[in-house]
């Protein structure tokens, strides 16, 4: 067990920025915005609160196991993970750095704040090509929190990650 009185919400933040979403590796829980908080209680022990991307996404046991298991290896022991439902998660909470990630890795970022529908009017730009000629297959992509579309140009499939 680690002294906890040098433990400071930085240090465990700074912990935390290890830890990856298991659907899209590049991209961690705070790129994702789903870390909403982290508090060291008087006891000594860290509470972590996140918001799914949506209710019953089931990368969000591994999340916690691997928040669980980023906290024990800096010796922190007594570790509570809270799922925040309310508000409801949404991709304006996504980093910058994130959706730029996301695009490197292959899947198109969010096009629009939550404010608009999921499905732009407008073709989702190709991450492979940045063409906007593109085509909507599929609703669902790799995960539910994303939709399958294809470049007419380059004639690439890629994940759209849906605006929510």
């Amino acid at each position: 067990m680690v002294n906890t009185a040098n433990i400071s919400k930085e240090l465990l933040l700074g912990i935390l920025e290890t830890v990856t979403d298991p659907e899209v590796p590049v991209l961690t829980i705070n790129d994702l915005g789903i870390l909403r908080d982290v508090q060291l209680k008087d006891d000594g022990s860290v509470e972590v609160f996140i918001t799914p991307t949506y209710n019953g996404c089931p990368a969000m046991d591994m999340i916690a196991t691997n928040i669980r298991l980023a906290l024990a290896e800096h010796g922190i022991q007594n570790i509570k993970v809270t799922s925040v439902l309310s508000p409801a998660w949404t991709t304006d909470w996504m980093s910058e750095e994130g959706k730029r990630k996301l695009k490197e890795y292959g899947i198109a970022p969010p096009q629009y704040s939550s404010g608009h529908s999921r499905w732009p009017n407008d073709n989702v730009t190709c991450p492979h090509c940045n063409s906007q000629h593109t085509n909507l297959i599929s609703e669902f992509g790799s995960t539910a929190c994303k939709a399958l579309y294809q470049c007419n140009d380059c004639q690439e499939p890629f994940d759209y990650f849906k605006c929510h």
